[in-house]
């Protein structure tokens, strides 16, 4: 127990010394110096939330101390100091400390990812030729001295005397050397006078002889003077100050609040900043050659409010919101949040006023166009010669149309609040509340027909298309009808239906004549044959007996042909299930002969000879439709004139599927024209010059309106195939 107590606290603390990550931030300068100051205090604030960075940071105090062996004393010191521990990343700060990492960091941080952060003059070619590249990324420092000059020269449009105040450190020199092109450019707007080599009384007595009207200091950096004396940038900066009667201008924000106007200033918070950001992705995984330099360097536009106003200087001219500091606070940044709390509240009353006012305005437009609307309605029902009606879920009517009204011959107001009971008879009023119930209940649409005798005793005979309606909240309204009243056209189908019969007629009469003239044939032979043997006085008792037989059986075959025309006539009184094979049989009989008179082979192919076919419908009607479709293909087989040596063929073939039973009939006798082939079902279109166009037409009714079913036309080569399908149940 006491050995894996102890491995766990080993464990532990490993695990825990794994997860931390150790950061070395490096100073080229001493704390105490401003810039390195809030350089420190940006990532100390960035590292601040996260508890598992160690920081550890080192000041090389080179501003004060700049010595070659001095910095080879520095590296062997942190070889010593930091002998045994291994840094995650290192962050250097300026250009001494940079130069000083890439010098020495195989020696010190060997493979170990550095960023850096405020350095004068980046070049990439430093890092390439130093083989660092792999292992370094960071922040420029750019001071941005034309930007500054343009400041100045249109803050100060009436400037005659600029000085600039630098002084020898490496940095003083790379500022000198980037000032040259830019005072070149400007030598002929204004006087500029450069120094860096007085001492600093000499320094304060040229500062103190300027025109105040027409001077402004550009004070860059002065830590050292002709005489080597060390100065702070606070105590430099205040002696100068302290003799200026004009406008001091800097390149760092550490000058400001003390004493200088402003400018476009190189901010050691925005590297801070810049290089923390950098810092966390690198110890969050990221690797360092995919974060690239960030070279423009992040410089923020800062004023003093106590300068500008000293000097009268307005930046607002110039410049989009400058970050200004010492500004006095106003009644309203005394109390901004009130300010802001009153203006939101204001602006929410006002947003409730606009928006109520808009809501009042909506409604009433609302209800105009509603009423509008209502009336529209109204009127459109009207104008639909359908009746129309609408009711709750109870059954009671809501409204209606005219049309409606006239129908139960009552008025609206008499309709609303009744029942399909007060109107109609109970049959149909029981049959279509089941309907609606079951609208209600599946939310579906209906059609359904219905016969009923108004009071004036005229049979209507109405289709009913039926839907559940909704109201606005999404609850069932009731149901809405609207009715077709086809009595009409029913009774001008069944007209054209015994008009089509009576077209057929002629064909008919036609195969009862060819049915007729064999029997006619045999009755005339056994007349002449009983007269002969009457006259020769050989006439038997048993003669007399078989010339009776023989003449009711041809007298019974001709009175069958009578019945079967007379039944073909006799429409079907209602559907019923029916064999296709006696239905053929039927029309076999009554036109087989004149087919065969014709020359012309008709067959009957059953796919299913073993099973009893039938179909859901009307018999005689089924018959009619056979019989004008063999008859169309009969008479054009006889207009083609086919070789009379060659039979020609009608194929009627019969077969069952799972829910219809499929009839084709195919003849030889040519197709029809691709043209026409589409049309030749469209009421009173022919082809023929005595023709009627209805045949088709009622095969067309018959089959599909009246028995549910299809019936189609097509070309096969030289055929032509008319296809029926029908139910062979109730639909």
């Amino acid at each position: 127990m006491k050995y894996f107590l102890l491995f766990s606290i080993l464990f532990f603390n490993l695990l825990f010394a794994n997860s931390s990550k150790d950061v070395l931030l490096l100073h080229s300068y001493h704390k105490g110096y401003a810039w390195t100051d809030d350089i420190s205090k940006e990532i100390e604030k960035k590292f601040k939330d996260h508890k598992d960075i160690e920081l550890t940071t080192v000041y090389m105090d080179t501003k004060r101390i700049d010595d070659y062996s001095y910095l080879n004393d520095l590296a062997k010191l942190y070889k010593k100091q930091f002998e045994g521990r291994v840094f995650d990343l290192v962050i250097v700060s300026d250009n001494t400390a940079l130069d000083f990492m890439i010098k020495y960091h195989e020696f010190l941080f060997k493979d170990i990812p550095v960023l850096f952060c405020g350095i004068n003059n980046f070049n990439k070619s430093l890092l390439d030729e130093n083989n660092m590249k792999k292992f370094t990324s960071g922040v420029a420092e750019e001071v941005d001295l034309e930007k500054n000059f343009e400041l100045i020269s249109k803050l100060h449009p009436k400037l005659k005397n600029l000085l600039i105040i630098n002084d020898t450190s490496i940095t003083g020199y790379a500022i000198k050397r980037d000032l040259n092109p830019i005072i070149e450019k400007y030598k002929d707007k204004f006087k500029i006078e450069y120094t860096d080599d007085l001492e600093i009384s000499n320094l304060k007595q040229k500062v103190s002889i300027l025109d105040k009207e027409n001077s402004v200091i550009l004070f860059v950096l002065l830590f050292k003077d002709t005489t080597g004396k060390y100065f702070t940038y606070k105590q430099s900066f205040a002696q100068v100050k302290d003799v200026s009667q004009v406008p001091i201008y800097g390149l760092w924000d550490f000058y400001l609040d003390n004493g200088i106007v402003g400018g476009l200033l190189t901010s050691a918070i925005a590297q801070g900043d810049a290089v923390s950001k950098m810092a966390l992705q690198v110890l969050n995984g990221k690797k360092i050659t995919e974060i690239p330099v960030l070279e423009k360097s992040p410089n923020i536009y800062m004023f003093d409010y106590k300068e500008l106003k000293k000097f009268n200087i307005d930046v607002s001219k110039y410049l989009n919101n400058p970050i200004i500091i010492n500004e006095p606070a106003s009644l309203y940044k005394e109390h901004t949040k009130f300010f802001i709390l009153s203006i939101i509240i204001i602006l929410i009353l006002s947003i409730i006023v606009i928006v109520l006012k808009a809501n009042i305005q909506r409604r009433e437009r609302v209800e105009l166009e509603l009423s509008n609307r209502l009336e529209f309605d109204k009127v459109l029902l009207d104008t639909i010669p359908n009746p129309i009606y609408y009711k709750n879920i109870d059954g009671k009517f809501l409204g209606c149309n005219i049309s409606f009204a006239s129908l139960v011959s009552s008025s609206r107001d008499e309709i609303i609040g009744k029942t399909a009971f007060d109107f109609f008879p109970h049959n149909v009023a029981s049959k279509n509340t089941q309907i609606d119930q079951e609208l209600l209940n599946t939310f579906a649409t209906s059609t359904s027909e219905f016969t009923f005798y108004t009071l004036s005793n005229e049979m209507k005979q109405i289709v009913l298309n039926k839907a559940v309606y909704k109201n606005i909240d999404g609850t069932v309204g009731g149901i809405v009808c609207i009715m077709d009243d086809i009595t009409e056209r029913v009774q001008q189908k069944q007209f054209l239906i015994q008009q089509s019969k009576l077209a057929e007629m002629g064909d008919m009469i036609a195969a009862i004549a060819h049915q007729w003239n064999e029997p006619l044939v045999e009755l005339s032979a056994l007349v002449q044959d009983i007269q002969t043997s009457y006259l020769l006085n050989e006439l038997k008792d048993m003669e007399v007996k078989d010339f009776v037989n023989d003449s009711m059986i041809q007298i019974k075959y001709m009175s069958k042909t009578l019945s079967d025309f007379r039944n073909f006539l006799k429409p079907s009184t209602k559907k019923k299930l029916f064999s296709i094979t006696k239905s053929l049989s039927e029309i076999n009989e009554i036109i087989g002969k004149q087919v065969f008179y014709s020359n012309i082979e008709m067959n009957f192919n059953y796919k299913n000879e073993n099973e009893e076919l039938l179909i859901y419908g009307y018999e005689n009607e089924f018959k009619q439709v056979l019989l004008n479709l063999i008859n169309n293909a009969k008479n054009k087989i006889i207009e083609k004139d086919i070789d009379f040596r060659k039979k020609a063929k009608i194929d009627i073939n019969i077969k069952r599927t799972s829910n219809f039973n499929i009839i084709e009939i195919i003849d030889d006798g040519g197709k029809i024209d691709d043209k026409i082939i589409n049309s030749i079902f469209e009421p009173y279109f022919t082809t023929k010059e005595e023709g009627t166009g209805i045949g088709l037409y009622m095969a067309k009714v018959i089959i599909e309106d009246k028995m549910r079913g299809t019936i189609t036309a097509k070309n096969d080569e030289n055929n032509v195939i008319f296809t029926i399908k029908l139910p062979h149940k109730k639909v």
